[in-house]
């Protein structure tokens, strides 16, 4: 047996606690790199690296636990490389869902080009804002961690979550709006 892998028992342990937040920790990660491929090496990155160091992990949250490594873990892989390299623009029609729901009887065609429209556009607007920013309302909005949980994956006091979020959602707002005006 594997000193690194442990017993059946430990493996089950960790796939337990980890595997749930498996989604979550994708979302950050695309977020963070803005590229499906590096989204998932990062995840499997970070994966590894709370799997070496399952008995760190002393109880308590494990999906903030978990998104710590992810965060921290890209935020590793970027300064060891010394230069991040240019960050693609998420494009719906590359990265969007292969839902055949579309086709489905009784789906209003205009609905889900508005629905699509309204993506691309709150995607770009994401993609507009600073890092920072961008990370906290991901985190908030679409991972729904608590400030608690955000405070503990980047790293800072809850009143710089709460400030950063209004901050970001401020932020947001403003890209959307220029979006719609056609700036």
């Amino acid at each position: 047996m594997d000193k690194h892998l442990g017993d059946d028992d430990s493996i089950a342990q960790f796939e337990a606690l980890a595997l749930p937040h498996l989604d979550a920790a994708y979302n950050l990660a695309r977020w963070l790199t803005r590229d499906d491929h590096d989204a998932h090496d990062l995840v499997q990155a970070a994966y590894l690296r709370a799997f070496r160091h399952r008995t760190g992990f002393r109880g308590g949250d494990a999906k903030a636990w978990l998104m710590t490594i992810v965060r921290n873990t890209y935020y590793t892989q970027l300064r060891d490389r010394r230069h991040a390299r240019d960050e693609d623009e998420f494009d719906e029609a590359v990265h969007g869902s292969d839902d055949d729901s579309v086709y489905a009887i009784g789906v209003d065609p205009a609905r889900i080009v508005a629905g699509k429209d309204a993506g691309k556009l709150i995607n770009r607007a994401l993609d507009a804002l600073p890092r920072a920013f961008r990370e906290v309302l991901v985190l908030k909005e679409l991972d729904e961690l608590s400030y608690q949980q955000i405070a503990e994956v980047a790293g800072i006091p809850i009143g710089t979550v709460m400030s950063r979020l209004a901050r970001a959602r401020k932020l947001l707002l403003a890209c959307l709006v220029k979006e719609r005006a056609g700036e």
